[in-house]
This record gives structure tokens, sequence and C-alpha cells, in this order.
């Protein structure tokens, strides 16, 4: 050590202390609701192709505007307002024939075809790119407060008419045919048709994301009718090929009613008179 140079000099340097990791405010991660908007009108393009430019999304898709107001709703309802959301939402279904309760959670690039008769009740849960036709419900089964409604996953596609009732969970890219009642829980990647619903097929590869492809959902009645008319005719040859067959002499057994085939005798039709 130098001369010039004392016991405090020599010391090591004091690290600096450690800075605490920044975390985002949940204000922050929350979309805005400008961007949840415009994410939810160019999904439009992407699944109608009756849409032809973004003037006709903005302007004539009363689904956009359902959507629009609703987020303005559920942002003022998760802020602890009650009356005005309710009385947005009030507007928007007098507006566009869609009524979704201010409390439900959607999530980014929700598209509503046709907008007509859309009920979503207040305790449901939307997942990200779902779609939904008109006649769609979201609906409860339960007077009591608290989760009632169902969840829906990612990429869930609901056929128009379909009603899905209770707390239930619908998995990520389920398919929810036309006018089925769906009352228990979907599994991922599968499809569900009739009342009550039930899961009749796995999903299928789409080359543009979605699968939209109602028409080629599978008809379980149909299929079930098709087995019993196989199964007859297999019990009708069955019976042909070990049955004696019958003669113009051979008699009719148990069988009361009068043979109509040509060849076997007929007694003569007697006329009743009324008095």
């Amino acid at each position: 050590m130098r001369p010039d140079m004392d016991a405090t000099d020599t010391a090591l340097p004091t690290p600096a202390p450690a800075m605490a990791p920044v975390t985002a405010s949940p204000r922050a991660l929350t979309p805005s609701w400008w961007s949840l908007v415009h994410g939810d009108v160019h999904c439009v393009l992407d699944r109608d192709p009756a849409a032809r430019n973004l003037l006709e999304a903005w302007t004539i898709y009363p689904g956009v505007h359902a959507i629009a107001l609703h987020r303005l709703s559920h942002a003022l309802w998760m802020r602890g307002w009650r009356y005005l959301p309710r009385w947005i939402s009030f507007v928007s279904r007098w507006l566009t024939h869609v009524d979704i309760h201010p409390g439900a959670q959607i999530g980014p690039r929700f598209f509503i075809d046709h907008g007509a008769g859309i009920v979503i009740g207040e305790t449901a849960v939307v997942g990200d790119d779902v779609t939904l036709y008109h006649g769609v419900t979201l609906g409860g089964t339960s007077w009591r407060a608290g989760k009632r409604h169902p969840t829906l996953g990612n990429q869930v596609v609901v056929g128009a008419g379909a009603k899905i009732l209770g707390p239930i969970t619908v998995g990520d890219r389920a398919r929810i045919a036309a006018n089925s009642v769906v009352i228990d829980a979907v599994p991922a990647d599968t499809t569900v048709v009739g009342i009550p619903g039930r899961v009749v097929a796995p999903s299928r590869r789409s080359t543009h994301g979605f699968d939209l492809d109602h028409h080629l959902i599978p008809d379980p009645v149909g299929k079930a009718i098709a087995c019993l008319l196989d199964r007859v005719a297999q019990l009708e040859l069955a019976q042909t090929n070990t049955a004696p067959v019958a003669t113009p002499d051979a008699p009719c057994g148990a069988c009361d009613d009068h043979c109509t085939e040509s060849g076997f005798k007929r007694p003569l039709l007697q006329t009743s008179t009324v008095e």
C-alpha cells in the first residue's frame, strides 16, 4: 500500500443492490378496447366469405356492433358499475338482437355470424377465436348465484340454434352442431350432435384453421336407421332361405287374413246390409 493511501481505498467496491423485477400492472396487461374491437372486425374477413371489405364489417355487421358495445359495458362492469353497463347491454340488444350480459368474459377475435337471437349469460366465459352462429344460447340451469353458465375453449364453433346449458366446459376446437342441446362437458377436438348432445366424431384437419363444414357433420340418427334397415334385410334373407315355400293348397295356419296373392283360393266376399 502506498503511503498516500488509507485502508478505505483498498477495500473492495460495494456491489450495487439488485433491482427488483419489474412486473406490469394488471391494467397494462389488459388489451385496450380499440385493440380488441380491431381484432373482432378483422376476423370477420377471415371467417365470412360474404364480407368484402372492412367498411362492410364496421358498418353493417350487427355482431361487430354487439361485441364492441359489450366490451365497453364489460369494462365498466369490472370497475364496479352496475346500472350503466346493463343499460348499454339493453341498447345493444335493441339495436342488434344480440343479448350479452356485461359480466360475460369474451376473448379476442370473437365472431358472431348474422347476430340474431344470440344469448350469453352473466357467468359465461368464451375463449379466443370462437365463432357463434345465429340463435345460440349460452344459458344457465340454476337460479342460484355463482357460476351457472358454460365455459367455451379456444377456436370453438357453435352452429345455429344450438343451446349450451349449465356450468360445463367445452374443450378447445370443439364443434357443436346446429340445434344441438349440450348439457354435459365436451372434450377438446370433438364434434357434438343431437338432443341431448353426444360426441359423434373427432375433429378434422382444416386448411384454413377453422372447420366450418357443417354439412359434413355426421348424422347419428340416420346412421342408426341405416343399421336397423340393414339388419332387417339380413333377417328377412335368412328367413327366406329357411322357411318352407307356400303352395295354393297349403293352409294359412293361424293367420285369419285372406291371401291376396294370385293362385290362392279366396272365399267370396259377403256384402253386409244395413238395417
